[in-house]
């Protein structure tokens, strides 16, 4: 956990500040908030550079999930279960933890600065695309929760992923990808899931459904995520999407080849 430790040794605090900073602030009882507001995007990206975008991820992640529960009036017991469920894979320790609630809890209070907090995120993660699709990923991921999207919960998805830079037909795919889990006896997806999962039907030829899983597996590629900021407690997640895509096109293939 070396972002977490840079940020509680104080090093990395003189140098998150901004929309992010103020709230990892309040998360931790510190004040981050008078560190530098806007990242130079010139800037190379060292050691403490990777630590900062982990440390924009975790806390956008967290406070955004917060007011994306809220969004429809009422945070339901299947979100709060989502939520605790990420924290779950990420093994989070008591202090992370209890600032992962906080970030969450800041995310659902009034006045939360949505777009302000997105655009130092899409500021800190320097175009690095896959890096945004996760953090999509998981926002839609606990907004389908409670087996339903309310249409309170899918604007703000669509809000915050054209401020991104995904156009809608992306973060479709995207609601399409995520899913609700639906599987066959087996355990195994269900065939008309496969598909959603890898983004393609059944007239997609073998060598397209081969480049769309290739381009799945590249996109959520667990060591490929950490090297691009993915706080390294996220791992599991990452390596659990990466066997959900393997299944779907095993399943997908062994249909074809009968």
């Amino acid at each position: 956990m070396p972002w977490w430790g840079t940020l509680l040794g104080g090093t990395l605090g003189y140098m998150f500040g901004g929309p992010l900073g103020a709230l990892l602030g309040a998360a931790l009882g510190r004040n981050f908030d008078r560190g530098i507001r806007i990242t130079d995007e010139r800037a190379g990206f060292g050691v403490g550079q990777q630590e900062r975008v982990q440390a924009a991820f975790f806390t956008t992640t967290f406070s955004v999930m917060g007011h994306i529960a809220k969004a429809d009036g009422q945070v339901t017991t299947e979100e709060i279960s989502a939520t605790e469920a990420i924290m779950g894979q990420m093994q989070l320790d008591p202090q992370q933890r209890k600032a992962a609630i906080r970030l969450f809890n800041e995310g659902k209070k009034d006045g939360f600065p949505l777009h302000d907090v997105m655009l130092q995120f899409k500021r800190e993660c320097h175009r690095r695309r896959n890096l945004e699709q996760m953090f999509l990923e998981i926002q839609i991921a606990t907004a389908m929760a409670d087996g339903r999207v309310h249409a309170s919960e899918r604007r703000i998805i669509f809000s915050i992923g054209e401020q991104l830079g995904f156009d809608r037909a992306a973060i479709e795919q995207l609601f399409s990808f995520t899913g609700t889990g639906r599987t066959a006896d087996s355990g195994r997806p269900s065939l008309s899931r496969a598909y959603e999962i890898i983004g393609v039907d059944k007239t997609t030829s073998d060598t397209e459904l081969k480049r769309a899983y290739r381009r799945l597996m590249s996109q959520h590629h667990p060591d490929k995520l950490i090297a691009k900021g993915l706080p390294e407690e996220m791992i599991k997640i990452a390596t659990e999407k990466t066997q959900e895509i393997k299944a779907a096109y095993e399943q997908i293939r062994q249909h074809r080849t009968g």
